[in-house]
């Protein structure tokens, strides 16, 4: 039987692409350990929502590409091309899509709202925060060794997906939103 811990770690360092090893506290690591904890939300949304929702192949993909982020994440810029994991083409594009496709059975929200509503929904808006999280963290990466176009824009995409998938579930379920207050660049002047 293989074992799981390697003891490796026991000193504060972890192993990345490439066989280095960096401080447990590096950016990169910070940056994925995020990523990851995305990745783990975005299964317990799975594991609430109903049998034949329609977000569950949307999520899946989600968390399929998120794993594909981790490792381009894991991998030096020198060496990413070595890294056979690529990010599926237009991952971006991709998740405006699925936004438009929703927001086109969505009423208008010129208002910020407060997160809630349904468990899914909730934790939909949960799993936005993480996402806007893993972003900064990324730019942060990114600073110090170039973080990929295709990932940035990805996870940028990715937390207003998750917004508007919230949104959709609490307009599935007859929830009204709770509204804060208007946004401001969408106010009459």
């Amino acid at each position: 039987m293989k074992r799981i811990y390697t003891r490796t770690g026991d000193r504060g360092t972890t192993g990345i692409h490439g066989g280095s090893r960096v401080e447990k506290d590096d950016i990169r690591i910070e940056a994925n350990g995020v990523i990851d904890e995305l990745n783990a939300l975005l299964g317990i949304v799975r594991s609430l929502l109903a049998p034949e929702h329609p977000f569950d192949p949307t999520l899946r993909t989600i968390q399929m590409e998120l794993m594909v982020v981790m490792s381009r994440v894991a991998t030096p810029c020198e060496l990413r091309h070595q890294n056979p994991n690529a990010l599926m083409p237009e991952a971006a594009a991709w998740c405006e899509q699925q936004m438009d496709a929703l927001t086109a059975e969505l009423s208008d929200n010129g208002y910020f709202i407060l997160p809630g509503g349904t468990p899914v929904s909730a934790q939909l808006q949960f799993a936005r925060t993480v996402a806007r999280r893993a972003e900064r963290r990324l730019w942060t990466l990114h600073r110090q060794d170039a973080v990929e176009e295709a990932v940035l824009g990805f996870v940028n995409r990715l937390s207003d997906l998750l917004f508007v998938m919230a949104r959709w579930e609490m307009q599935q379920h007859a929830r009204s939103e709770e509204r804060w207050q208007a946004f401001a660049y969408k106010r009459k002047r």
